[in-house]
């Protein structure tokens, strides 16, 4: 007990740093007991290993992806298109056992819907949330505005959802009962992340700063400024810390919340519309000069650019790049998707340790994708569909339906050397 008291005083005063090799060396112990007590794991076919994710977190490095998705094209008639946003879909998250979809619209609205690709009731909804008057929200339990942004916590407890009116709101995500409401941005909330594993909460905003609180505790905690422009997505994972899309100061940041600095990252030519980080080490971005972006974390110029992703398209009579209007990774996998209003998501693969962007397949989709969610296993992928892009009213596609799509995903998984021990 003595022992266990001295060493809960060391950790008082590490620095953060110290703090990051202490848990390393302790979660290498634990791989280590694990790996004694128990043989290897054989991998199923067509399951997606977490080994990247552990290895990237300990040893600095996600070159240590041991599979490799080969994405079939799916079937048309099998992906599910689910209606009842009455205006388009901004913002979607799927919970983290892949059971439910969770969705928001500029109508203020919140639908809960079940989410098993093939089951009968897969898309019945469980729960919505009416969006209210403009000036109803002391008096209604929902948005009365835009909602541009959600999250959900890795233990599927709390929901947060952001809206046009500077609101962020907190929910029960198995009841959908609302619990809190934080103020204190400016401007729109324009993204919001857990950070995994834990209730913490960072919000980003038009008012060009980013904020963090305590859900579990409905406490503020923190404000950090560094953008130049509005901020329109948010991202993080397991460390303290998260990435911003900066608009049209054309900047990407890395926010690192103890030290209470920032890394800056440039290479698009157009606003940044949308981010999400890969792995602990990479991210990808992307922006209305039509660019996809893939980052390594240590280097402040992109690692790959692909110029264009979805195309051009004659804008009275100018050719002008469609945008990208979202972008979704699986998480520690090589694979990516992207959305438009060019008619179609496109699948990407990060080549050659993430420093190539190879585009594997488009899967025709009618409208703005204006949000894009791989699930946790990879088995499929969920859009939310709109007639118009979330943030303005630029272009109208009248033949594009208000909706979520969920698509299925065929597999082959090759193992990749190394490969792990015991495996087949």
């Amino acid at each position: 007990r003595r022992r266990e008291a001295v060493a809960a005083e060391e950790e008082v005063d590490e620095t953060p740093q110290e703090k990051k090799l202490r848990l390393a060396k302790q979660y290498l112990e634990e791989l280590r007991q694990l790996g004694e007590s128990r043989p290897a794991p054989v991998p199923r076919q067509g399951a997606v290993l977490g080994y990247s994710r552990a290895w990237g977190r300990v040893l600095g490095s996600p070159a240590h992806i041991l599979l490799f998705l080969q994405v079939q094209p799916p079937d048309p008639a099998r992906i599910r298109v689910l209606r009842g946003h009455q205006l388009p879909v901004t913002c979607l998250v799927i919970s983290p056992d892949d059971k439910f979809i969770f969705s928001a619209s500029k109508d203020g609205s919140l639908i809960k819907c079940k989410c098993l690709p093939g089951a009968v009731d897969s898309g019945k909804r469980l729960c919505v949330v009416p969006g209210g008057k403009k000036g109803s929200e002391e008096r209604h339990l929902g948005h009365a505005s835009h909602v541009l942004c959600m999250a959900i916590s890795s233990d599927g407890k709390y929901l947060a959802t952001g809206d046009r009116n500077k609101l962020i709101m907190i929910w029960d995500a198995a009841t959908c009962k609302r619990l809190h409401i934080f103020t204190g941005h400016r401007d729109a909330v324009s993204g919001l992340s857990f950070r995994k594993g834990t209730h913490q909460l960072y919000s980003a905003s038009h008012d060009r700063c980013v904020k963090v609180w305590d859900v579990a505790e409905n406490a503020y905690v923190e404000t950090l400024f560094g953008h130049q422009d509005v901020i329109t997505g948010l991202d993080s994972l397991s460390r303290e810390c998260c990435v911003t899309a900066g608009g049209r100061d054309g900047t990407v940041r890395l926010w690192k919340i103890p030290e209470e600095s920032q890394l800056v990252f440039s290479g698009h030519q157009g606003s940044i519309d949308c981010i999400q980080l890969i792995n602990e080490e990479h991210m990808v971005s992307g922006a209305d000069d039509g660019s996809l972006a893939l980052w390594g974390l240590t280097k402040k110029k992109p690692l790959a650019l692909a110029r264009q992703a979805h195309g051009e398209q004659d804008a009275q009579g100018l050719q002008q790049p469609y945008w990208i209007s979202a972008v979704a990774a699986l998480r520690s996998s090589d694979l990516l998707a992207t959305g438009s209003h060019s008619g179609s998501v496109k699948l990407w693969k990060c080549g050659e340790g993430f420093r190539k962007l190879e585009h594997l397949l488009d899967i025709p989709l009618v409208g703005f994708v204006n949000s894009l969610k791989f699930s946790a296993a990879g088995d499929f992928l969920v859009a939310g569909i709109g007639q118009e892009h979330r943030l303005g009213r630029w272009w109208r596609i009248k033949e594009a339906k208000n909706s979520i799509c969920i698509i299925p995903l065929k597999q082959k998984t090759r193992a990749s050397s190394p490969e792990p021990p015991g495996s087949s």
